[in-house]
């Protein structure tokens, strides 16, 4: 495509098009052209004679303009009334052209007046009422009101069309569009870009923008030259597209087109690792790099997300304020953004919550589960038990709040939730999180247990020939929804510290030096596992990162860890699958115990293979060895 911008000033007859689009080309010094010089002569007989054209009649002339402007190598102004939404799809056709559509609005006497007083130009009043009846008011491009001066009017259009974006956004799927409309609502100019894939993907940024009046200032690209050079300097480049070889292939298609200080962000789920190899490849090249979570979904990404940026500090700086812009608030409201740390560190912890946030949803699940299979309830009274918890309970969550809804949710006449087939899907940032506490040996036994639950329950074929094999069945039990409130309570506390604990983990090993408490404070609202514990928990983390540690956790797993006891107990004889739950509790027993069982693992370890063992009456931490079959 020709790196031109096409002017198309409409509206009805006597607005001024002719008057703005002169004018206009004159201070721009490119082509004017009077879309009435395109009629055919069939059309310019029928106006001769007084007859209005109709639709049909005008195909052929709007194709006619715009395969000028598609052969056209330069930028030009044309003066075109297409008053309907359909004249000016023709007009726009299927050709990645740069398009700024420049509506003059006027009123129905003002203008039959201006007409009333042009020489030889006179239009009866059913005339012109008649392109008022047919004008579809457009949703995107620029409007002027006619009673502004010509020159007003086109200062007004250069000063709006030449001006430089302030944030591209690259890759327009469900999280793009709602980050590209978020960031629009707060003032930001954008150029968008989705790349063009014939048949498949054809015209996505424009007709994009079209449909939502909030981005009536971004403009839309599939050429990714004319796209950074839309960008004002320092260029900043949001990309929101599928982790892995398409973020590598973008990054090397865009490097040769930025300068030293420009910015690249990458928004979506890419792997930690990843990250910091593309930061440290681009900074050798003078361009700055962020790699920034975002959590919330699609509606998140629109009304206010939780946004965790890691990369330099000063890269940070440069896009701070549009991303704190469009985040989501805290109670104090304060933007739930804020620099993570160098590096990966920001994809890092947003993999991190992930592995939470399965957590989270699983232990919820094998709420459901003992709820309705051993207690024996329904599921609209399982919500009603979730929405007390929800209410009175000390639970609130995000994720509690949409399971209710879920529960709630009726089908013809049936619990839709009983026709859901039971085989949990996984995007990998689940996975990740358990390899990435397996590389820094950081125990994560709830999050693992999540993340497996989910590869179980794909096997359902094997479970349905299992169960006819075993002939089981789950038996009911007399349960006390309190106790299990508190055992679930006491699940997430024992949930969250693993999870905040392989983060610290992390910022050491790799010096990211990451401020707990502001990530618990930056995941308070906007993301997925936002909850009235995370309010707690931003408090908790200020003393330590150790949360079991934390004297009012201690009380709280004193007064309670008996019901998480109960609550496995239960599950297990009733023959219910809670891993997470067990996992939970087991964890908390080992840790809370000074003596573990251990020391036969390095018996063992170093009777089969001399791996060695230390002692507890040798202080100076040497091992030893024995022969143990002597």
């Amino acid at each position: 495509m020709k790196n031109k911008d096409i002017y198309i000033v409409f509206g009805v007859s006597g607005c001024g098009k002719s008057t703005i689009g002169k004018l206009l080309a004159h201070h721009l010094n490119i082509q004017f052209l009077d879309g009435d010089d395109f009629h055919p002569a069939a059309n310019i007989k029928k106006m001769s004679a007084g007859i209005p054209l109709q639709d049909e009649d005008r195909k052929g002339w709007l194709e006619a303009i715009h395969e000028r402007i598609k052969k056209s190598d330069h930028s030009m102004v044309i003066a075109c009334s297409a008053l309907k939404e359909k004249y000016r799809s023709i007009l726009k056709g299927k050709t990645p052209i740069r398009i700024h559509w420049i509506f003059l609005n006027g009123k129905f006497r003002t203008i039959l007046e201006r007409l009333k007083n042009r020489r030889g130009h006179f239009m009866p009043d059913d005339l012109l009422q008649s392109q008022f009846d047919a004008l579809e008011l457009p949703t995107y491009g620029l409007s002027y009101n006619i009673n502004l001066s010509p020159e007003e009017i086109v200062n007004q259009i250069i000063q709006q069309t030449t001006m430089k974006s302030k944030l591209g956004l690259i890759g327009l799927g469900v999280m793009g569009k709602s980050l590209a409309r978020n960031f629009a609502s707060k003032g930001v100019h954008l150029s968008l870009y989705n790349r063009y894939v014939k048949g498949k993907e054809e015209n996505v940024a424009t007709d994009f923008i079209q449909n939502f009046p909030e981005l009536n200032h971004a403009v839309g690209f599939e050429d990714l030259n004319a796209f950074v050079n839309s960008l004002a300097p320092p260029r900043k480049i949001f990309m929101m597209i599928s982790a892995g070889g398409a973020v590598d292939a973008t990054i090397e298609s865009l490097i040769p087109l930025l300068d030293i200080g420009d910015l690249i962000i990458d928004g979506g789920n890419s792997h930690y690792k990843l990250t910091q190899a593309r930061n440290d490849k681009l900074k050798a090249d003078g361009i700055f790099y962020i790699g920034t979570g975002v959590s919330g979904g699609e509606e998140g990404a629109l009304k206010g997300p939780s946004i965790m940026p890691g990369g330099e500090k000063e890269a940070y700086v440069l896009i701070q304020q549009e991303l704190e812009s469009i985040a989501a608030k805290d109670k104090n409201g304060n933007a739930c953004c804020g620099h993570i740390g160098k590096g990966g560190a920001g994809h890092f912890v947003k993999m991190v919550h992930n592995g939470i946030e399965y957590a989270e949803m699983q232990l919820i699940a094998e709420c459901y589960g003992l709820l309705k299979n051993s207690a024996g309830l329904s599921n609209v009274e399982i919500s009603d038990v979730f929405d007390s918890w929800n209410t009175d309970g000390g639970a609130s969550s995000y994720l509690l709040e949409i399971t209710i809804q879920i529960l709630r949710k009726k089908e013809n006449e049936l619990d839709l939730i009983d026709i859901i087939l039971d085989k949990a899907g996984n995007k990998g940032t689940g996975s990740w999180t358990t390899i990435a506490a397996c590389e820094l040996g950081v125990p994560v036994p709830t999050l693992t247990a999540a993340l497996f639950a989910r590869y179980q329950s794909s096997f359902k074929a094997n479970r349905i020939n299992a169960e006819a094999k075993y002939q089981t069945n789950i038996q009911t039990s007399n349960m006390d929804y309190n106790s299990l409130l508190n055992g679930y309570q006491m699940a997430r506390i024992i949930n969250h510290h693993q999870g905040i604990h392989l983060i610290a983990a992390a910022s050491q090993a790799h010096s990211w030096d990451i401020n707990m408490a502001e990530v618990a404070r930056i995941w308070t609202n906007g993301c997925i596992i936002r909850s009235e514990f995370m309010e707690e928990l931003k408090h908790y983390l200020k003393t330590t990162s150790e949360l079991l540690l934390h004297p009012e956790i201690i009380q709280k797993i004193k007064s309670h860890r008996s019901d998480l006891s109960d609550i496995c107990g239960i599950a297990s004889k009733t023959g219910n699958s809670s891993p997470c739950f067990q996992a939970s509790l087991s964890y908390l027993d080992m840790y809370i115990q000074s003596q573990s069982t251990a020391n036969i693992i390095q018996g063992q370890r170093d009777f089969f293979g001399a791996h060695r063992y230390q002692r507890k009456d040798d202080p100076s931490g040497n091992t030893h060895h024995t022969i143990w079959n002597s």
